[in-house]
């Protein structure tokens, strides 16, 4: 087996995408000339085996990369962080849950997940201080918006990153986000059943609502209820996304006609004496334990979106501790 190969785990945003435009987002300075070169080749392969350059990457998939040579022109993928002692305790501070096979954080709003270019600071460049007794690196299992917070979940290993994969694909993971909408939906619960297309940008992506017939649209569908109000201009929106693609929630808010406050992506108003900060926050994460049973984590509201809360007079219930059921 070749140690030298670079892997990266398809997380579940990431799901269906075209091998090219997943490399090209995820590798700087690969070029598509390059992509097809070693795909041609066989150079770079999706769960051990060859692949085009067009083939979609499936959830859960290991993509690898040759050696990262001078000949091969190929940047690294992961940049590893120097972590100082403070970074350390703030990161650890934010562990919700850890035990043999996952750990769980409450994500701070601003915080890249992943890397990219001009992100010299991101989550899964500080995974090594997440080894503790454990041998192997932590994996991101899916990922959050920078501006958004809240739990987010890791795998101790290649093992538990494969059965949560599953779980991912199999769709056996149930997530709550609470959001603050600019506004009040019509109807105060419902499905939101509306395709999407990512749109890439020079040093930027995102989501646009699509027509079904659209055959390079991805399917993507979202359970809100709305918990409480205030007046006509604020709503406190509980969202279940059942389908996992980028900017999911904040596009589909957008199509209720109510966006989230300080989504300047997305339209939304900088409403006077609120924090000019996307008010997203994933809330809740159930899914299957690697080793059995079904874990539960909660995460609390960040500082900026307990403030607005408490200023429209919204009672927050308590976070409760994790749960794992035999």
């Amino acid at each position: 087996m070749n140690t030298d190969l670079t892997t990266l785990t398809v997380t579940e945003d990431q799901a269906d995408a075209r091998l090219d435009r997943y490399l090209r987002r995820h590798v700087e300075g690969l070029s598509q000339a390059m992509i097809q070169k070693l795909c041609r080749t066989g150079k770079i392969r999706i769960d051990g085996k060859k692949a085009e350059a067009s083939t979609h990457v499936p959830l859960g998939a290991a993509i690898t990369l040759p050696p990262i040579t001078p000949a091969a022109e190929l940047p690294k993928v992961r940049h590893v962080m120097t972590m100082d002692a403070h970074m350390i305790r703030d990161l650890e501070a934010s562990i919700l849950y850890r035990d043999d096979a996952v750990i769980l954080l409450n994500k701070p709003s601003g915080l890249p997940s992943q890397g990219g270019k001009g992100i010299a600071v991101h989550l899964d460049g500080m995974l090594d201080a997440l080894r503790f007794d454990g041998t192997e690196r932590p994996k991101l299992v899916h990922r959050l918006d920078r501006d958004t917070s809240g739990v987010l979940l890791l795998a101790r290993g290649v093992k538990a990153a494969s059965a949560l994969a599953a779980a991912f694909r199999g769709r056996d993971i149930e997530k709550t986000y609470w959001a603050l909408l600019a506004g009040v939906p019509q109807q105060l619960a419902g499905r939101i059943d509306l395709p999407l297309n990512r749109i890439e940008s020079p040093g930027s992506s995102r989501s646009e609502a699509a027509s079904r017939k659209d055959p390079e649209a991805s399917k993507a569908v979202t359970d809100y209820r709305i918990i409480d109000y205030a007046g006509k201009k604020f709503a406190w929106a509980e969202m279940s996304p059942q389908t996992g693609r980028m900017h999911q929630l904040r596009v589909h808010a957008l199509a209720l006609g109510t966006p989230i406050v300080a989504d300047a992506t997305y339209g939304a108003a900088f409403p006077d004496g609120f924090a000019p900060q996307l008010h997203l926050h994933a809330r809740r994460l159930s899914f299957p334990h690697p080793e059995g049973g079904f874990l539960t984590v909660e995460a609390e509201l960040p500082k900026h979106m307990r403030e607005s809360f408490i200023h429209l007079g919204f009672t927050v219930p308590e976070t409760a501790k994790p749960k794992r059921s035999r």
